[in-house]
């Protein structure tokens, strides 16, 4: 099996998708197939390497590695493969355009709200027809894999046979083991990359109106990218410097010892594929918040039952400043949410795409 993804889990600025990505991969492998891994060269890994049973190619940038992938393909020189698995991640490969083989597209969410927040509007314009028009047409007799039940309907919204169509699920690791105890003062966690449609802004402005009514108020953030310095400059426009911590990227036990401290786990994104830190969240019994227009988020938090889903930013905020005064509410949402994070594993995950390989599903 041959995977197409614009990054891995080495690069600076891989995430939940990579994660998917390579959790499947490992345990494919693990199962006998001949899995390699084509993504882009960023400098921090070798350009070629086995691990975990998995052969990893990377050539090219966040750009280039695109056109790398076609010419490769076209070569022979990623092997012979009996499926070719596209990972869409706003741009492409257009894999069935290079190679005979059957091609399986998986998609975590359609960026449509992201392109003009994260792209000036001719390259809003030009991604979103690559996406919506371009892709749709060349893939139309492909298998497709979507990580949630929301970004199914918005494939279908695009033209996709939805018969064509499964959903799998993402999964997650059972609860990091911590040494941690709930803060003794109120704490919000946000984690994700430090990027404008990740919307870190929005919690920091709820938190500036907060901290009147909840005067102890702490807020972390985890995690890195190109928008930290907007960040920092944010927070000293609303004199937060005292109350917000931006750790940068952190390790996995000090990511998990950060969710397992936090009274709630705010996720103001845009758009998510699913929320992989909303179920790692609910591992510690930690409730999150969410948007109900975010996409996968709709799913992975269970609206009134293991967290809350706000239609609007006074929505987002006052469901912070409720959940952080009533711990009644918060303790009877974090149980629930460890339930709701149990029912999903990466074994499950990569027996549900084994089926859509295997041709038994989808």
């Amino acid at each position: 099996m041959l995977l197409l993804n614009w990054r891995d889990l080495t690069n600076p600025e891989g995430g939940g998708s990579e994660l998917y990505v390579e959790s499947l991969a490992s345990r494919l492998a693990r199962r006998g197939d001949r899995v390699t891994l084509f993504c882009a060269d960023h400098g921090s890994a070798p350009r070629d390497e086995v691990k975990n049973g998995v052969r990893y190619v990377r050539r090219g940038n966040h750009v280039t590695v695109y056109l790398w992938a076609a010419l490769l393909m076209v070569l022979g020189r990623l092997g012979r493969t009996g499926v070719v698995v596209e990972v869409h991640n706003g741009v492409p490969f257009l894999a069935r355009l290079f190679t005979r083989r059957r091609v399986v597209v998986l998609v975590h969410h359609v960026h449509r709200e992201q392109w003009g927040v994260v792209f000036g509007p001719k390259v809003a314009r030009i991604g979103w027809w690559l996406e919506s028009w371009v892709a749709p047409r060349v893939n139309r007799r492909c298998s497709y894999v979507a990580v949630s039940e929301v970004t199914k309907t918005e494939l279908v919204g695009l033209g996709i046979d939805a018969r064509r169509i499964s959903v799998v699920h993402n999964g997650t690791s059972p609860a990091f083991p911590v040494l941690s105890t709930r803060a003794t003062v109120p704490t919000i966690a946000v984690l994700g990359r430090l990027v404008p449609h990740k919307r870190v802004e929005l919690v920091l402005d709820a938190a500036a109106e907060l901290r009147h009514e909840i005067p102890d108020l702490r807020v972390e953030v985890a995690g890195d990218g190109y928008w930290h310095d907007a960040l920092v400059t944010r927070v000293a426009e609303l004199g937060l410097q005292d109350i917000v911590t931006i750790h940068g990227r952190v390790s996995e036990p000090d990511k998990h010892e950060l969710l397992a401290r936090s009274w709630v786990h705010a996720v103001p994104s845009l758009k998510e594929g699913w929320g992989l830190s909303v179920v790692e969240a609910g591992g510690h019994a930690t409730p999150s918040v969410a948007f109900r227009y975010a996409g996968g988020l709709a799913e992975s938090v269970v609206d009134g039952v293991t967290g809350v889903l706000a239609d609007d930013e006074d929505e987002f905020r006052e469901a912070l400043r409720a959940l952080l005064t009533d711990p009644t509410e918060r303790v009877c949402l974090g149980r629930a949410a460890r339930v709701h994070a149990g029912r999903f594993t990466w074994a499950a995950t990569a027996a549900g795409f084994s089926d859509v390989l295997d041709g038994t599903r989808g």
